[in-house]
């Protein structure tokens, strides 16, 4: 599995768990709200890492785009027929503002990365 959906799965998780442990509280069942506490500390963690993880994979992608030679925005004649423009330059990465990795780099534009000039 993806570590996106790893990350949504552990999320629901411990929402549920905080609403029982709400629940048990309300209650005053203290076997239950010892269980949903180390619960929801041990969810916490595993989320914690996986978002490290994360954070990681996406700077190692960054550093590995902001090393390749040469990069430009992509115009809009460009964008309208993408295919042939990838076909054009082998090894071009294609990379939107509005992505993880476009908001990671600060892009405005559209932009190409490639290891040569296009």
């Amino acid at each position: 599995m993806s570590i996106k959906t790893d990350i949504q799965k552990l999320h629901n998780r411990l929402d549920t768990c905080q609403r029982k442990l709400d629940a048990a509280r309300s209650r005053g069942d203290q076997e239950m709200i010892t269980k949903f506490t180390n619960e929801v500390d041990e969810l916490s963690k595993k989320l914690n890492q996986l978002k490290h993880k994360q954070a990681y994979e996406v700077n190692k992608e960054r550093k590995s785009l902001l090393d390749m030679p040469f990069s430009r925005e992509i115009t809009k004649e460009e964008q309208a027929d993408i295919g042939k423009l990838k076909k054009r330059v082998r090894g071009l990465v294609i990379v939107h503002p509005l992505t993880k990795m476009g908001k990671e780099l600060r892009l405005d534009a559209m932009t190409g990365f490639a290891p040569k000039e296009f």
